[in-house]
């Protein structure tokens, strides 16, 4: 795919997509996989992002996360783009580019460096080396302060790098990197559908969405107003979709650790839809019933919005 069409497909809603794993937890459930892709699809999404942190990368082997990005492939067709997550060590990531490029995938999410030892030359060599090493479209993802603002800006000049997805909640920090990358770059939100308004206004013209896995018609509407410059309905649209949101940020109960709601609460929103969500991968757990009383409540909220 041209790296422009590329990234004007990335400048919408992308979908990062929960891993559907079967009962017992062993092995991905592929067949619920593509129905949920199908539903995504039928519903106007065109753009979708297998093995994220919302896909549970981490829970993931390397031929389970190969099989997820072609089941995706296989299942949007020729007219959407999948953006498929590589992270690792450099051989681990080099691997799975591979791998992806033989699926169909049109471009690959950068997982944010989880090493206990880095250096910022170091950091720099690892993402030069991944996109050197492929033509597929390169998304950067910074989670925090090792993917540098002075890192984003010198790989900015790189062709095939045509994203990056902004999951930093600091909107003076995202002004910052804007300013400060000559690169043509897409620039994404990454930290869900509450700070869309406020990130688009400083340059942000995509986002990514786990909410949007079983509610997929408010965040596409979502996507328009702010396309559409209609700063008061989008607003309007982002605080009926707020208490979910709110909801996945929660350390959960009987845990300290940020957003460990995130993406069971998801998977739950997605059986919710009469979608299979299945269940999630350790280190996650499960969500307790007081917690999905409160995801029914909302996901019901959700289906009476005005989106017009």
């Amino acid at each position: 795919m041209a790296y422009e069409t590329l990234k004007e497909g990335l400048s919408n809603a992308g979908f990062t997509l929960p891993t559907p794993f079967t009962e017992d937890g062993t092995a991905v459930n592929h067949d619920a996989l593509a129905a949920n892709v199908e539903f995504l699809r039928d519903a106007g999404a065109s753009l979708f992002v297998p093995c994220g942190n919302t896909g549970e990368y981490y829970s993931l082997s390397n031929d389970e996360r190969a099989g997820v990005v072609r089941t995706v492939v296989d299942a949007v067709g020729d007219d959407a783009i999948v953006i498929g997550g590589v992270g690792g060590s450099t051989k681990n990531a080099l691997s799975l580019l591979e791998r992806y490029e033989a699926a169909g995938a049109d471009g690959v999410l950068v997982m944010y460096p989880r090493h206990t030892y880095v250096h910022e030359d170091g950091i720099r060599s690892y993402y030069e080396r991944i996109a050197d090493a492929t033509d597929l479209g390169v998304v950067l993802y910074k989670r925090g302060p090792r993917l540098s603002l002075a890192n984003v800006a010198a790989l900015s000049g790189r062709e095939n790098v045509v994203c990056v997805k902004f999951a930093q909640n600091d909107v003076d920090l995202f002004a910052k990197a804007v300013s400060r990358t000559p690169g043509d770059v897409v620039w994404s939100t990454g930290v869900a559908e509450r700070f869309v308004p406020a990130y688009a206004l400083e340059g942000a013209t995509g986002f990514t969405t786990g909410i949007g896995n079983f509610a997929p018609e408010p965040v596409l509407a979502l996507a328009d107003a702010v396309r559409a410059g209609d700063f008061d309905r989008a607003k309007r649209i982002r605080d009926g979709l707020r208490p979910y949101e709110d909801l996945r940020d929660e350390s959960g109960v009987g845990s300290d650790f940020d957003a460990a709601n995130n993406v069971p609460s998801v998977k739950y929103g997605q059986e919710l839809a009469g979608l299979y969500g299945g269940p999630v991968r350790e280190p996650l757990a499960e969500l307790p019933d007081e917690v999905k009383t409160r995801c029914r409540e909302y996901y019901d909220r959700l289906t009476d919005l005005d989106l017009d």
